[in-house]
């Protein structure tokens, strides 16, 4: 019998991923509380990576307990900026101002995934991207924002870099799959080497 995967998530993109790699999955979106979790961790001056584990466990989690003998995917992805996290912008002017503290400088973006099955997690990993943002002007991140703002909301650090915005960007290290909040190879190697996927 094959086991059934579930991505606990409401992400688009992270399904959109699965679904290009051949993945026969369901889409279950997990209500938890991003914020008060992410406040909780940052007054124990949790790290920027165990942030996103931590929220990547418990969406996984939160899915597992109705569903437990299916290969539950969470996922979830942070912005490390200047010893702090950024999150998804509250409205444009917190986007202009996100955006403005990062030109010119470095950040970092942390997509972590965790598989539940049978109640434990199985499998963890948090994939890291080394970002540098172009000194563009305020005019064209006003213009940017305005032009793209239905996307970039729902962004960490209001950027798509499959998008528009990769014209921010100087440079970038990393895995692209990490920059679309999933660490897709390494999640695509574990289930093939469980048995999960065929490969």
């Amino acid at each position: 019998m094959t086991t059934p995967i579930i991505l606990a998530s409401g992400s688009t993109i992270r399904a959109q991923l699965l679904r290009n790699a051949g993945v026969s999955f369901e889409v279950k979106a997990p209500r938890v509380d991003e914020d008060a979790i992410k406040q909780s961790l940052l007054a124990e001056a949790a790290p920027p990576r165990d942030i996103a584990d931590a929220l990547a466990e418990m969406k996984a989690r939160k899915i597992a307990d109705k569903v437990p003998d299916a290969m539950v995917i969470g996922c979830d992805q942070v912005l490390a900026f200047d010893g702090g996290i950024l999150s998804k912008p509250r409205d444009q002017s917190d986007a202009a101002e996100q955006l403005r503290a990062m030109r010119g400088e470095r950040h970092m973006l942390l997509s972590a995934a965790v598989i539940y099955h049978e109640g434990k997690p199985i499998w963890r990993h948090v994939g890291q991207v080394r970002l540098r943002m172009r000194n563009v002007s305020d005019t064209y991140l006003n213009d940017y924002i305005t032009r793209n703002w239905d996307d970039i909301r729902h962004s960490v650090g209001a950027y798509q870099l499959e998008a528009e915005g990769v014209r921010l960007f100087h440079s970038i290290e990393g895995d692209y799959f990490n920059v679309l909040g999933m660490p897709l190879l390494e999640l695509l190697a574990f289930l093939t080497l469980r048995g999960v996927i065929d490969g």
